[in-house]
């Protein structure tokens, strides 16, 4: 087993409030992912990114009166359950092979959460000066140092093994926007048969995680022999978290199509053919308008299965992954909350006392910032607004303080943490009865 699912509840809308539980822990959706592109969420410590969201129980304002709230909303705490890194970005730098000497992602950034790899379609995407594809792949030039390199969707599924994270993405070609239909439906066609030579690999393959004991270095297999990379196969106790001997990384196919309703439709069909542990929706918020990405999410969400996870790529605003959670998405991850907050982009609510209001944007170098003491939001239980005002996290931005970055991006990912945590209220408790499945 790689996954279970269990939805426990949902809504007229279609929204659903579930459980994923994945060999490093279990995840309560609608869900949130940070994006941890190099193995590491920008600016956020490991140690921060598990308690985003806990509670000063002595706020500022008891001690000077600068305006922030006595109290506010009680945030559970608990911070990111899942995150995502990147394929791409790991393949290169510091190698798929070291990691996977080393005990797997898990163990290299010490995260004992879930966590999901996308493929690296996307990045090899947006090279599109630096690379050439055929039917057996793509090949690039890297980005840091121009070396040339060839993915297949065999080798994007070796490198995601050999990371170890829970979940894995079948290798895809994003197409760019706008594009034809012919165009369109060609792209499609090569995603789907590489996500057919992307399954057979992970079959064939997934034993070989490298979820083992100590620190993973050269460990012995379970005949007693050391493989060339170094890494366990599957069947000796976890190196981090609990599971069973049996459990091993799970598998999501991706929708493709463009912004084409009748290719979207296809591309779920074909997919679902191929019977894997999730789904994702991909090849969205590259450049079209909301509406037409709400439109794609809607139409292909009545296509996929209903006992299985629903996962769309790259996105995206507050309000929109509100939006998209309560149509009944269950898992959505974007850079938008770390790379805003680098940016001195922050997020708040337009009421602060009404976590349902507006949500407004609020660029932190703007002048008028510099004599205010007010947090950024005065209804946030974050870490940050208990703590920091406006004026000082101008300051920290102004000087290029490194503590300015972290700050904004620990606000923006809790304020993103606790829009999901409000959804999931809404749509009630994860553990009652309902349909659930695994893979």
């Amino acid at each position: 087993m790689s996954l279970l699912f269990e939805v426990a509840k949902t809504s007229e809308g279609g929204g659903r409030r579930a459980e994923l539980t994945l060999p490093h822990g279990v995840v309560q959706t609608p869900v949130f992912m940070p994006v941890g592109t190099a193995a590491t969420v920008k600016a956020v410590e490991q140690g921060v990114l598990e308690r985003i969201g806990t509670v000063a129980r002595t706020p500022m304002s008891q001690k000077r009166d600068m305006g922030h709230p006595d109290s506010g909303p009680a945030m559970s705490g608990t911070g990111a359950e899942i995150i995502l890194a990147n394929t791409y970005h790991l393949y290169l730098r510091p190698g798929h092979e070291l990691i996977a000497r080393l005990g797997g992602v898990h163990r290299f950034m010490s995260w004992d959460r879930p966590m999901l790899t996308d493929s690296g379609g996307f990045q090899v995407f947006s090279l599109a000066k630096l690379r050439k594809i055929s039917a057996e792949g793509v090949e690039f030039r890297s980005h840091i140092d121009g070396s040339k390199h060839f993915f297949s969707p065999e080798h994007s599924m070796a490198v995601q093994i050999a990371l170890g994270a829970d979940v894995m993405m079948v290798f895809d070609e994003c197409v760019e926007t706008p594009a034809s239909w012919e165009r369109t439906r060609d792209s499609m066609g090569l995603t789907h048969a590489w996500a057919e030579r992307s399954k057979q690999y992970w079959v064939e393959h997934r034993g070989e995680v490298p979820w083992g004991e100590g620190s993973g270095l050269r460990a012995q297999g379970p005949e007693g022999e050391t493989g060339e990379v170094g890494w366990r196969k599957l069947s000796g106790p976890w190196g981090l978290g609990p599971g069973p001997s049996s459990s091993h990384q799970a598998l999501f196919g991706i929708v493709q199509g463009g912004m084409y309703a009748d290719l979207r439709r296809e591309s779920a069909q074909r997919l679902m053919e191929m019977d894997l542990p999730g789904y994702a929706i991909g090849g969205l918020a590259v450049g079209e308008a909301r509406e037409v990405t709400r439109e794609m999410i809607a139409l292909t969400l009545e296509q996929l299965p209903k006992d299985k996870p629903r996962y769309v790529m790259g996105v995206g605003y507050p309000d929109e992954i509100e939006e998209y959670a309560r149509m009944g998405v269950d898992m959505m991850d974007c850079v938008l909350p770390t790379r805003a907050g680098r940016h001195g982009l922050l997020f708040i609510r337009e009421d602060p006392k009404d976590r349902r209001s507006a949500v407004v944007r609020l660029n932190i170098k703007k002048l008028d910032n510099a004599e205010d003491q007010r947090p950024i939001d005065e209804g946030c239980a974050c870490m940050v607004c208990q703590r920091y005002t406006r004026a000082y996290l101008r300051h920290l931005f102004a000087s290029g303080e490194p503590l300015g970055a972290t700050l904004n991006s620990v606000h923006n990912l809790a304020f993103y943490l606790e829009t999901m945590e409000r959804v999931r209220g809404d749509l009630g408790p994860a553990r009652t009865a309902g349909v659930g499945g695994s893979g």
